[in-house]
């Protein structure tokens, strides 16, 4: 199931409230904690580029390649296969912009949101995120601030230090054989998950290109 809430979480500490807009859906906020596990490449979802699962090991979420595309394109999917958003990489872009899409639309009016790079040069990972109705840019709606070496990650909403999610590679037996890199992914209560989703995967795919650089 595509909302997840269905599914039972084990009792998690309280976290303050935050007041954040769903970004994809309302569906995919909850009033409480959700926790994901984000594997690339998954061994069990071999066409898949990412697969995500909650807790109890159900799929929630799947990121498939768009093949002899001109642009890096993914999709999004929920469980049932359903589209819910496209991604797609801007060519010879230098801070590796990404736009986001509502379902497999790539049409203007259909943008949800754009990611990039905060600056060119970097020694831990910086991205800005940007609503498609927040068009002249001067303030980011979110950030991303995390570690390429250690791959964990802090997501803020807006230019502030009010964090929403919180994402940290998994070195478990389980990971293991799940995928290649496995994360956990905290998304704090009345957050857009699928959003949250949505960014660890266009983080991932940018630090894969550094990683591919060097």
């Amino acid at each position: 199931m595509a909302g997840g809430s269905s599914y039972p979480y084990p009792a998690a500490p309280p976290l303050p409230p935050t007041q954040v807009a769903p970004v994809i859906s309302p569906q995919f906020c909850v009033g409480y904690p959700v926790d994901l596990t984000i594997a690339r490449k998954m061994m069990t979802l071999s066409e898949c580029n990412f697969g995500v699962t909650d807790l109890n090991g159900n799929l929630m979420f799947k990121v498939k390649g768009k093949l002899l595309s001109l642009h890096d394109r993914r999709v999004l999917y929920d469980a049932a296969d359903n589209p819910l958003i496209t991604f797609r990489q801007k060519l010879l872009s230098a801070h590796r912009r990404w736009h986001v899409f509502r379902g497999e639309s790539t049409d203007s009016k259909d943008l949800l949101f754009t990611v990039r790079k905060s600056s060119l040069l970097q020694i831990t990972t910086k991205l800005d995120v940007f609503l498609a109705s927040n068009t002249k840019e001067n303030a980011c709606d979110f950030k991303i601030e995390g570690s390429w070496f250690e791959r964990s990650c802090v997501i803020y909403a807006g230019d502030s230090n009010s964090i929403i999610a919180q994402m940290k590679k998994k070195h478990t037996v389980q990971s293991v054989l799940l995928g290649k890199d496995t994360f956990g992914v905290t998304v704090y209560p009345n957050v857009d998950y699928a959003f949250i989703v949505a960014l660890i995967v266009i983080l991932e795919e940018i630090n894969a290109d550094k990683s591919n650089e060097d």
